[in-house]
């Protein structure tokens, strides 16, 4: 615990420190190493020698989106990696790592899984020998997937009181509809309660791939040796799975505005989002689009909360996002309000998209917004971990260093025509579509003044 909390100290004043440099240079990409193991795996290896620290981070086409009908196969799988190995129990791994202060996490998102681990320079062999054999031998026993399939159906069961706890996962099922992107990453008490075991073993076998993952390790370390290293612990890996459920790259637009209202009978306030399909993550005006987000509703002194919050008191906070995907994405304004100024909050949340449409920015807010993001930009990808996900990500999405290298000056030729041409294009405007989460019996009729409603019950199995 000592050994942690030093090197915490350590990363903090190493991360003010840059922070300091970077407000008089423009920040880059610190140079990496990129190459393909004989096996399909790509590796990335960036040197960074100030603290005795080396993180790891991987991604593997595993996520939930290859869940078919069994939705939370993917999240379940990649908790899975850690019930034990060919070498290692659970308990050993836990013990193993807890003795020398490493951190092992795993995990699924909607499109991939992915590893991250950090540790202390010195104990490289012994942490990678785990690493290395979670990713390539995982043994998935019944006794523990047990134990966890329990832990996960009582937070599926717990979720479903606090609406915006499932929200979203009821918002991807109904703006991306048969698509895979509809997929509920944790998926449902119905569908996790029939997963097994042996269903684990076949969603390891089936995805789990060199071929299509990466591995990014960044710290303390010299090139040559790591590459050494990562052979031997992944050269063998040899994993070819099965074809996989094919992801379809185009998603349409629905050709009306829409209203999902989902019943929760002892409501006391109304949690909503309004919007429709986003950017994907590789988008080359993502950097202007974050801008113009960043003004509109993703920070604290937004236009939203201004007019939500602080001037109306209609809710406790509102903001809008981007959650942008490899082949689509979605945007939406959330926020909640009491039951009573349902209505009102949502006009005037869309009094505030309309506004933005019409009237646009103006210079001296956009100045704001433009040093706002510049200012949050560099501590992003400070320290070793985050530099292991930038490049990993970078892999996923195909999007290469450009986007850092050239961020600072992306922003600073941001002006208002561009803008204007931003929000046309990317901010949503007609045929919007909404989620209303409440008492169906005191807001339905409010909901149908927006588009056609379906109704769903917040206690129903799934989304």
């Amino acid at each position: 615990m000592r050994t942690i909390f030093k090197h915490t100290i350590c990363a903090l004043l190493l991360l003010a420190a840059t922070i300091t440099a970077n407000a008089q240079s423009v920040f880059k990409v610190p140079p990496y190493q990129k190459f393909t193991l004989p096996n399909g795996l790509t590796v990335y290896l960036m040197e960074q020698h100030e603290i005795p620290l080396i993180s790891v981070s991987a991604v593997l086409p595993a996520g939930a989106i290859y869940d078919g009908d069994k939705h939370g196969l993917a999240s379940l799988s990649a908790a899975g990696l850690q019930y034990g190995t060919k070498s290692f129990t659970k308990i050993q791994i836990e013990e193993e790592l807890d003795f020398v202060g490493a951190d092992l996490n795993t995990y699924a998102t909607k499109e991939y899984a992915s590893l991250s681990a950090k540790f202390a320079a010195k104990n490289t062999d012994k942490v990678l020998a785990i690493v290395s054999e979670v990713l390539t031998a995982p043994t998935f026993p019944a006794a523990e997937f047990d134990k966890e399939k329990e832990r996960v159906l009582a937070r599926l069961d717990q979720a479903k009181q606090s609406p915006r706890q499932v929200i979203n996962a009821y918002w991807d099922n109904f703006i991306y509809g048969a698509h895979v992107y509809s997929n509920s990453t944790s998926g449902s008490p119905g569908s996790v309660g029939k997963l097994t075991a042996a269903d684990l073993k076949s969603f390891y076998s089936n995805n789990y791939i060199p071929q299509r993952s990466a591995i990014a390790v960044v710290g303390d370390f010299k090139a040559s040796d790591m590459k050494q290293k990562l052979t031997r612990y992944f050269g063998k890996w040899s994993n070819k799975g099965a074809a996989q459920i094919s992801v379809p790259t185009t998603v349409t637009a629905h050709a009306e505005a829409r209203v999902l209202l989902v019943n929760k009978d002892d409501a006391r306030e109304t949690t909503f989002l309004i919007g429709g399909l986003g950017i994907k993550r590789d988008n080359p005006d993502y950097v202007a689009i974050d801008v113009v987000n960043t003004l509109f509703g993703a920070r604290f002194t937004s236009m939203l909360n201004d007019e939500l919050r602080v001037n109306s008191g209609l809710t406790y906070g509102a903001r809008s996002s981007f959650n942008p995907l490899k082949n689509s994405g979605t945007f939406y304004i959330s926020t909640f309000t009491a039951t009573k100024t349902t209505e009102a909050a949502i006009d005037k949340a869309l009094e505030v998209l309309n506004r933005l449409h019409e009237k646009g920015l103006d210079e001296k807010s956009l100045t704001s917004a433009k040093n706002y993001v510049k200012g949050l930009f560099p501590p992003k990808y400070e320290t070793s971990g985050q530099l292991a996900d930038l490049l990993t990500q970078m892999f996923w999405y195909g999007f290469n260093e450009s986007y850092i290298n050239d961020f600072q000056a992306n922003v600073d030729k941001l002006d208002l025509a561009r803008s204007k041409e931003i929000i046309a294009k990317y901010f949503p405007k007609d045929k919007l579509q909404f989620i209303l989460v409440g008492k169906s019996a005191d807001i339905k009729k409010i909901a149908e003044k927006y588009g056609k409603v379906t109704e769903k019950q917040i206690k129903a199995d799934g989304f």
